[in-house]
């Protein structure tokens, strides 16, 4: 107690400081103007109040004319100051019950408060003729007098009243703000009654002091909190409006692409899927989340101009004329002039302008050429095209993917941005389900997973594209409704072709590269048709998971040149080795018959390859590269795609690789062709420990990166000597000799070669790769012979 006796002068100058600081900070505050008001006055009287209070205590006893009125003036200011205090929270209370619930009435006592608060200050003034407070005596000493406790029950009084209310309207605080009120009111009642025995300390003034500095923070921290949440609100209203801006943008554009729709019913979901494709395609490149939105929704609406164009030429089911193709290429101007009065988006325009123009110069409707062309152009061109070709038309099918991807690797460079060009081929690539297509069941099971075949094979279902996963069919097979009970004949087809449909059209045959393999009969015997052979074993068990008669199980799976299907009934089962004539086809399995309805079809893939020895061998491999002159390392032949690499060997500067390279009889594609992979691993081999694929090239001239460790810049010419692409491929089938050179500089691999006319110039930049790095031959049904060394040092 001493020690605060001894020291509370000095605590009172710091407080009146703070309140002085506080207030002048308040002013800068969001409060509303009228508690700005109340709490600035608060604080400065809090201030003065601490200064008036230190003087009391500083002239206590000095019988000077100057102590004998600063004694005098200063507990009158104390007494004064406390009740001004006391009218400020009053009012300050007020203002926050009207502000924060607009719909209730202020409480009565609260406008009470204030006649008591005005009769306190008419005691106080008369308390100063009267002695009723306080007297001094001989020595200018402060003393009580009778009529002290009155001076403490007017603020209690109030404090009572202001308690009462907050607790009644305690939902129309915050919780920090309610706390900070309770206190206001309480805390004085306690220093008051603790003060009526503590004689000498100014514990209820230092006590309402402190409360004011608390009660501004609270306010300050109140305002700071309101103002971040009506910026909360506003942003989240500013939020909701651009949505709804964006849904009604969607909205509209979804309704120009049905219109679309409507007029030409062989191109329903054309515009949303090249939306999609391009969007891919801007992702893979790199760009913004907002800019992959405006290409979607530029590509979205690409085609908005035919609805100009007469829904006879649209769906007309022929080639179209030369007048016709002239209306048609209109469309263009015409999508410009529908989507320039959206004044929001102006760069939807841009797509339905120039998504026809070509990388060569040689596209309508302004015949921009390279960069001329707007990029959004280009990367809707590439997805328009694709999208186009693995739709159906009026006119014909959909091409096969496989077709699709020759047509993009012919037109790179001349219909199409190369860069583009090789981003939809790499989406190609990864499409191995073949998802990004024109999703028509066409010639596949229908929604209840049925097949029903009348004629003998009038009827083939997709082909189940066997892999060294085991797949697993289950299905029901069951006479045909139409057949009126005659046995049903269920069979199997073996085939391959580019579309995985079974064809029997001769010029479908020729141009999807059709080949049967063979048949499994009803009464499980094997026809065979291109294979080498097919061994058959019949049991008389069948398998227990079967559970009616009619049920059977198919397990396939297909390893090299080599299949095995294994077929189970109720009483019977049967395995069929299946010896293809090489491992570069395709084995499909389609379900047909006679008189059979399948129902309750059902696949499934595992999960794990089959080991390389699980089907017994029944044919000898066959060898292209037997009897051939071999060179400094073995000679490969590559059935498929990568399927096999040479040895690694490091590239250094001026490192040459010859080789004769001939495409398998099975080639047919443009990228059935020699291959390089540039990698790096712990021991020089593919897929060896820490293996890193690092780039790809085909001698077609495409080129990828695989890492992120590696930027491929893609540098390809079709020189005079170029032919064409079908007199390419013959003369891969023929076979050529070939060199590849490799330049390193610095962190850059370059790699040149040149075949038939495609001069290949290709950089691979290297980042972050500090161990040997390593090309490995490879290719895509090729034949790679007498393959030659040569490093610069040699």
């Amino acid at each position: 107690m001493e020690f605060i006796i001894e020291h509370q002068l000095n605590v009172m100058l710091i407080l009146s400081g703070i309140c002085f600081a506080i207030a002048v900070c308040g002013i800068f505050s969001d409060s509303s103007k009228v508690k700005k008001h109340y709490l600035f006055i608060m604080d400065m009287a809090a201030a003065i109040m601490m200064l008036s209070d230190r003087a009391a205590y500083i002239y206590r006893g000095d019988t000077s004319t100057i102590g004998f009125w600063m004694v005098r003036i200063s507990n009158f200011l104390v007494f004064f100051l406390t009740l001004i205090v006391i009218v400020c929270f009053n009012g300050y209370l007020i203002e926050l019950l009207r502000s924060n619930n607009p719909t209730r009435q202020v409480p009565k006592r609260l406008l009470i408060n204030k006649f008591i608060l005005l009769a306190g200050v008419i005691l106080l003034v008369v308390s100063q003729f009267t002695g009723l407070y306080y007297t001094f005596d001989d020595q200018n000493r402060y003393q009580r007098s009778v009529g002290y406790m009155i001076c403490y029950m007017i603020p209690l009084i109030v404090w009572i009243i202001c308690i009462s209310i907050l607790v009644q309207r305690r939902r129309d605080f915050n919780r920090r703000l309610f706390v900070a009120l309770i206190l206001f009111c309480t805390l004085p009642i306690v220093g008051s009654v603790a003060q009526y025995f503590l004689y000498g300390i100014s514990l209820t003034n230092i006590l309402v002091t402190l409360l004011a500095v608390f009660l501004r923070v609270v306010e300050l921290d109140t305002a700071r909190y309101e103002l971040e949440q009506a910026d909360i609100r506003e942003k989240e209203l500013t939020a909701r409006q651009q949505e709804s801006m964006q849904r009604l943008f969607e909205q509209t554009a979804t309704a120009l692409v049905n219109a679309i729709d409507a007029k030409d019913t062989y191109t329903h979901g054309h515009s949303a899927r090249v939306a999609e494709y391009s969007k891919k395609l801007a992702e893979m490149k790199g760009k913004t989340p907002h800019e992959c939105d405006v290409i979607y929704y530029t590509a979205l609406v690409h085609d908005v101009g035919k609805i100009g164009v007469p829904e006879s030429i649209i769906n007309k089911d022929s080639r179209l004329t030369d007048e016709e193709y002239e209306i048609i290429k209109q469309h263009p101007s015409m999508g410009v002039q529908i989507l320039s009065s959206i004044s929001e988006f102006p760069e939807l325009n841009i797509g339905a302008h120039y998504h026809h123009e070509r990388y060569d110069g040689k596209g309508y409707p302004e015949g921009l050429k390279g960069e001329e062309i707007p990029e959004m152009a280009r990367i809707i061109s590439v997805a328009d095209a694709y999208d186009a070709m693995t739709s159906k038309r009026s006119y014909r099918d959909p091409i096969p993917q496989q077709k699709v991807r020759e047509e993009l690797v012919k037109g790179t460079g001349t219909q199409f941005d190369p860069e583009y060009a090789r981003l939809m081929l790499h989406l190609i690539d990864e499409d191995l389900e073949y998802q990004m297509s024109e999703r028509e069941d066409i010639r596949k099971l229908d929604e209840k997973n049925e097949l029903t075949v009348t004629e003998y094979k009038s009827k083939v279902s997709e082909g189940i594209l066997l892999t060294p996963y085991i797949t697993t069919i289950t299905a029901s097979v069951m006479s045909d409704e139409e057949a009126s009970g005659a046995f049903p004949a269920p069979c199997l087809i073996l085939f391959d072709s580019l579309d995985g449909r079974v064809h029997t059209d001769k010029k479908e045959k020729k141009d999807l590269n059709y080949f049967e393999y063979g048949e499994i009969t009803y009464d499980l015997k094997a026809v065979t048709a291109g294979a080498r052979k097919i061994q058959t074993q019949i049991s008389n068990k069948g398998s227990e998971k079967i559970r009616k008669q009619g049920d059977f199980i198919i397990e396939a799976v297909r390893i090299d040149d080599h299949a095995l299907i294994r077929i189970y009934g109720r009483k019977r089962s049967a395995e069929f080795i299946i010896a293809l004539p090489d491992s570069a086809r395709y084995l499909y399995i389609g379900l047909t018959g006679e008189h059979c309805r399948y129902t309750d079809i059902d696949t499934e893939k595992s999960e794990k390859e089959a080991p390389a020895d699980y089907i017994p061998r029944i044919a000898e491999k066959i060898s292209y590269i037997a009897g051939a002159p071999t060179g400094d390392i073995p000679n490969l032949q590559i059935d498929g795609y990568r399927y096999a690499h040479s040895k690694g060997i490091v590239i250094k500067d001026g490192l040459s690789i010859s080789f004769h390279a001939k495409c398998l009889p099975t080639a047919r594609l443009v990228w059935h062709c020699p291959c390089i992979d540039i990698f790096c691993s712990d021991n020089g081999k593919v897929n060896g420990p820490n293996f890193r694929d690092l780039a790809f090239m085909r001698f077609d001239g495409e080129f990828w990166e695989s890492d992120p460790g590696c930027h491929a810049d893609l540098n390809v010419k079709k020189t005079d000597s170029f032919r064409g692409w079908e007199d390419w491929k013959q003369f891969n089938r023929d076979g050529y000799d070939s060199t590849v050179t490799f330049r390193v500089e610095d962190n850059k691999i370059t790699i040149i070669t040149s075949n038939d006319g495609i001069s290949v110039h290709n950089v691979a930049t290297l980042t972050g790769i500090d161990r040997p790095v390593y090309a490995a031959l490879t290719g895509d049904q090729v034949t790679l012979t007498d393959i030659r060394i040569k490093q610069a040092a040699d």
